[in-house]
């Protein structure tokens, strides 16, 4: 590595564009501004120094702001694409999803699904957008932070001339005689305005709110942090989202606890507003909507069960109880990081149907025969030689294409294929029935099913949350917070004077709020015979001005 020693006898690392001690400008410097770009206070950056190995090659690649940007940029444009269709959590259960996207949209539904922005969020290819952005962030945030910190913590009091001529505040002063009395009243005045003063010499460096230039890098830790918390949620056991769907009277296994808790429905509670029990201002609305039409309450009399032993595919689980709770809105039933919310219902679903299998001509009929809508028997045995095969169910009744098909596997609209077998039939009868249908394929069937009745059940939906990253973002958040705080409203502020003979340099410089800066020291110049300095971007800007003005004359 070649090393860059400068007059004042530091050695600079290669790279370097203004000495870490003195503010001389390096051979380096190739710049032909009046003014020093101080961003980094000149030091060596790694990415503007090594290309050489494939290490240097990926971290100049990723340092580059312009790679965070355009990272950034196309992780948006792929989450506003995610939003075009919706996302598999949220189709129809019933159908595949590779099959669902081509059927509801057509070759843009199959591509969606092929490039695969139906699972966007869990996609492999956005997780390493989303990774690609922490490297981004770590490798740009240590290729400025670590020669940063270096520069500001070897920085001598005494400055280069040529450093301090080129700052943007900067003025000198010709003095007769003794100015220690002067600097001596300008360095109380800049400990009065809270600067950390440092001598050298009898030269002086005033600096404050060092600390506001790592706003930006603890930005960056906090998004890091963020990221990492994003991340992790997909990991197994690290965040859970579902939903379960639980009929009164029957125990659930619930989704994304790997087969350890069971939720039994002991019962479902609907209540609505009514116009006696209501406030006044109330029953206008009320009786608009109908007494029955705005729910007060619904809660799910829940018991929560703990799986005892290994689970075993198919086998009856042995269970634990573990508590109870009304599940309502916002109170919901919470154990082991896991929380139950009551979120939806379903009233009066069908449960079971019953026939009777009468015979036409004679009007008798033998039965009933009950069908359990979720566990249906194959074949229902009447006696005396006569039974009831069911041949096919569909619990969602709906007709593609001229066949009989089902849309879902919830008993909506129940369909049934009897084969009815008699004395008379021993080959038996085929008939479709389905609600307010009956339909014989040949129509000389001498039998026929009829309705006896139906029994329902509420079905209460919860969702079932766990979310061990919500501190880690909530972290990330804060930290993010701290960052934008600690850039804004402070700023890092230094003045440098330098005694040259009889002469007194001053220069200023700070990162951001140049008025603030020129107003404290030009109060901390009061008083004192040393002259306020000038802004030299003003005042080239108004000698700029003034030749226009007399251009135009």
């Amino acid at each position: 590595m070649n090393e860059i020693k400068c007059e004042c006898g530091h050695i600079n690392p290669e790279g370097t564009i203004l000495c870490e001690a003195c503010g001389k400008p390096t051979e380096n410097d190739q710049s032909k501004e009046k003014l020093l770009d101080m961003r980094y206070e000149g030091s060596a950056r790694r990415s503007q120094t090594y290309n050489k190995t494939i290490i240097d090659k990926v971290w100049n690649f990723f340092s580059s702001v312009k790679v965070g940007i355009w990272i950034i940029f196309i992780i948006l444009v792929a989450s506003s694409i995610g939003t075009i269709f919706p996302q598999k959590d949220y189709i129809n259960q019933a159908i595949p999803a590779e099959m669902y996207y081509e059927q509801e949209y057509g070759f843009a539904g199959k591509l969606y699904y092929t490039l695969g922005f139906h699972d966007l969020y869990g996609s492999w290819w956005y997780m390493l957008l989303i990774a690609a952005l922490g490297i981004s962030l770590v490798i740009a945030s240590l290729d400025r932070f670590i020669p940063l910190h270096k520069s500001l913590k070897t920085q001598k009091v005494t400055r280069h001339e040529s450093f301090m001529k080129r700052q943007r505040v900067y003025g000198i002063t010709v003095v007769d005689g003794d100015s220690s009395e002067d600097i001596e009243k300008a360095k109380q005045g800049l400990l009065k305005r809270k600067f950390n003063v440092r001598e050298e010499d009898g030269n002086i460096l005033a600096e404050k709110n060092r600390f506001s230039r790592w706003g930006p890098y603890v930005n960056h830790i906090g998004i890091i942090i963020f990221l990492i918390g994003a991340m992790l949620r997909f990991f197994p056991g690290m965040y859970v989202d579902e939903t379960v769907w639980v009929r009164e009277g029957e125990t659930e296994l619930i989704p994304g606890t790997g087969g350890q808790y069971y939720l039994k429905n002991e019962g479902f509670i609907f209540e609505t507003y009514n116009s006696e029990s209501s406030d006044e201002i109330f029953n206008s609305a009320i009786s608009r909507a109908g007494e029955d039409a705005i729910a007060s309450n619904f809660q799910t009399n829940a018991v929560l069960y703990e799986r005892k032993g290994e689970y075993i595919v198919g086998a009856e689980p042995e269970l634990e109880k573990v508590k109870e709770h009304a599940v309502q809105v916002n109170q919901p039933l919470k154990h082991d990081n896991y929380a139950l919310y009551q979120v939806d219902y379903k009233l009066n679903e069908f449960k079971s149907m019953s026939f009777n299998l009468e015979n036409k001509e004679s009007g008798e009929s033998f039965g009933p025969i009950t069908v359990d809508l979720l566990n249906p028997q194959e074949t229902y045995d009447l006696g005396e030689g006569m039974s009831v095969e069911l041949v096919n169910y569909f619990p969602d009744f709906t007709l593609e294409g001229g066949e009989p098909a089902t849309k879902t596997r919830v008993p909506n609209n129940p369909a049934f294929v009897f084969r009815m077998i008699t004395p008379e039939t021993p080959e038996g009868e085929i008939a479709l029935v389905a609600i307010r249908q009956n339909i014989e394929p040949n129509g000389t069937n001498q039998n026929k099913m009829t309705f006896a009745g139906v029994e329902t059940r509420n079905v209460s939906g919860l969702t079932v949350r766990k979310d061990l990253t919500l501190w880690i973002l909530g972290t990330g958040g804060a930290i993010f917070m701290i960052g934008v705080i600690q850039g804004m409203y402070w700023n890092h502020r230094r003045v440098w004077i330098r005694r040259n003979g009889n002469e007194i340099m001053l220069a200023g410089h700070t990162n951001k709020n140049w008025f603030g800066l020129k107003n404290e020291i030009n109060k901390a110049l009061e008083n004192t015979s040393i002259s306020i300095p000038v802004d030299q971007v003003e005042a080239e800007k108004a000698l700029e001005q003034k030749i226009e003005k007399k251009e135009e004359a």
